[in-house]
């Protein structure tokens, strides 16, 4: 789920072992990630569907993150933006996981197309635990969604991690929200650029 288009890596299931927790079978866990840093970012500058790659900060910060996924069990599928900056950043993660396979999907406006994403999403792997690797403006919307009345106090960090659980009755819960556990021992938590609602 993108600004433009939505890329789908898929993969075998991954991380954790056989007896950790499966998914309820009555909704899906969604994974969402911000893409790691840019030098744009790391500027403060805006970048929208400008093309701009990951720096080394962004590859090191997709590392973290991506070890922290692979210990996540049974991940059925990697769904990223098909920007580079968050295109890389899955890859880095399924790497954790196992082979990569392209596709892709076009997406309308903003909220429309990034609930309307995570929805078809959600339907398609109901039961799974699903990532989904996009940007800060389009995690905003994801959030507005699930939690219509509380507006998102927490900044969207590089490599965050937010979850959802969406319903077969279409139902949305933030079990998690802008996660930055992985980046506490590192250097990267104050590089990222803040991830406000014009971010990308």
């Amino acid at each position: 789920m993108a600004d433009s288009t939505s890329r789908v890596i898929s993969q075998p299931e991954c991380g954790g072992d056989a007896k950790s927790e499966n998914v309820s079978p009555s909704f899906t866990e969604i994974i969402v990630i911000r893409h790691g840093e840019t030098e744009w970012n790391a500027d403060g500058r805006i970048q929208g569907h400008l093309d701009v790659e990951l720096n080394d900060i962004g590859r090191q910060q997709a590392t973290a993150v991506a070890a922290r996924l692979s210990k996540e069990p049974r991940i059925s599928v990697i769904y990223s933006s098909d920007l580079k900056r968050a295109h890389e950043t899955a890859e880095i993660i399924a790497r954790s996981c196992g082979d990569l396979e392209g596709g892709g999907e076009s997406l309308d406006q903003l909220y429309q197309r990034c609930t309307s994403c995570l929805q078809r999403i959600a339907k398609n792997h109901r039961g799974k635990r699903v990532v989904v690797v996009s940007h800060g403006g389009a995690i905003r919307a994801l959030h507005m969604r699930a939690s219509p009345h509380s507006r998102s106090k927490s900044k969207i960090w590089n490599t965050s991690v937010g979850i959802l659980h969406l319903s077969d009755k279409d139902e949305w819960t933030v079990k998690l929200w802008a996660d930055v556990s992985h980046l506490n021992k590192t250097e990267f938590l104050n590089s990222g650029f803040g991830g406000d609602k014009t971010s990308g």
